[in-house]
């Protein structure tokens, strides 16, 4: 699908989720499914035909990038959510990174179950592509925000290197740039692979690139951080994606001021997803005629109806339609975020999420 692909979707008044995880987490052999390239591209169509969408989204699963790239480097972590850098890696471990990624992400991964992940993403992706019958669209997790998941605490140095404290200066600093470099490299790693499997749109998650980690006061003053730790990646992953003939699609979900909207709609996305904490209608402003914006009901709350009841979920549907209708900007209805099911509330979010989209 094409950038008019989306313009027209957006004409049409398509409401849809992201709501593969919940047709996913319905199967009883979950974790299985997603090392299984065949079985995750038949959880992905259902998840298509079940919410209406001709997009083929895989579930936002923002953890399998750190776990590969851990072991492309060799390095043995039991949890790998926990593992997190002190120090630059070694020159070894970045050997074996780099000669890892000269193989193809549909590799067998010789026995690494956080590799066989992302085959299975790429074998489903080209599945589908086969097939022509929906748009295939890969997903990953943007390069700032992996970066974020290899270090306790990056603020302090990102805050540090806006105020001009260098590499040479800082080992923080110094830690911050390594790693990010080498979170560029595997990110853009798995969408070639993505892209050569087939994928017509790529959809970069980057909720890290957020107040929780730049700070909006310093990028007023000075944006030279927010550009050289978010935005220079993202350019390089933006022109990755468009030379491979795809379609970006850019999701971030965390809380933002209106530079970064702006510094992600620069980007050019075919859509752009925005969270909760945003007033679309009035994002519309800072973000191009075609750019489709996506969302953003409150979907992390639909698990609880003493939180957010479904008569609630219509009304406030109904408002952000409304409201975006009168900007005249291209807009599809969604959620803010993947819907995650949760165990026990399955039934009450897959019925707010047909609340959402007029089906309930």
């Amino acid at each position: 699908m094409n950038r008019q692909g989306f313009l027209d979707l957006a004409a049409s008044g398509l409401r849809m989720p992201i709501g593969t995880d919940l047709v996913l987490r319905a199967r009883p052999d979950a974790e299985g499914i997603l090392l299984d390239a065949g079985r995750l591209a038949e959880v992905i169509r259902e998840a298509a035909d079940t919410y209406g969408t001709p997009l083929a989204v895989p579930p936002m699963d923002l953890a399998a990038e750190k776990a590969a790239l851990l072991e492309m480097m060799g390095i043995q972590a039991p949890d790998a959510g926990a593992y997190h850098f002190a120090v630059l890696p070694t020159r070894e471990q970045r050997e074996r990174f780099e000669g890892a990624a000269g193989g193809s992400v549909t590799g067998d991964g010789g026995g690494s179950i956080a590799l066989a992940r992302l085959a299975a993403d790429a074998g489903a992706v080209a599945l589908i592509a086969r097939e022509g019958r929906l748009v295939p669209t890969g997903m990953t997790i943007g390069p700032f925000s992996l970066m974020t998941k290899l270090l306790s605490d990056p603020i302090v140095a990102v805050y540090s290197a806006g105020e001009g404290v260098t590499a040479a200066e800082d080992e923080d600093v110094a830690l911050v740039e390594g790693l990010l470099e080498l979170s560029r490299k595997v990110v853009a790693w798995k969408v070639g692979g993505l892209l050569a499997a087939g994928a017509r749109a790529i959809f970069v998650a980057e909720p890290a690139a957020s107040a929780a980690f730049v700070s909006p006061k310093q990028l007023a003053r000075d944006g030279s951080a927010w550009e050289r730790f978010v935005m220079a990646g993202l350019r390089e992953l933006a022109a990755q994606v468009r030379a491979g003939g795809a379609e970006l699609l850019f999701h971030c979900c965390g809380d933002l001021c209106g530079a970064m909207v702006s510094g992600f709609a620069s980007l050019d996305p075919a859509l752009l997803s925005l969270g909760s904490s945003r007033a679309l209608w009035e994002d519309a402003r800072l973000v191009g005629e075609r750019t489709v914006l996506y969302g953003n009901l409150p979907t992390k709350r639909f698990h609880s109806d003493g939180d957010l009841g479904v008569e609630e979920v219509r009304r406030m549907a109904g408002e952000l339609s409304a409201r975006m209708r009168e900007t005249g900007h291209p807009f599809i209805l969604g959620s803010e975020c993947d819907v995650l099911s949760v165990p026990g509330c399955e039934e009450t979010i897959r019925r707010k999420v047909r609340a959402m989209i007029g089906r309930e």
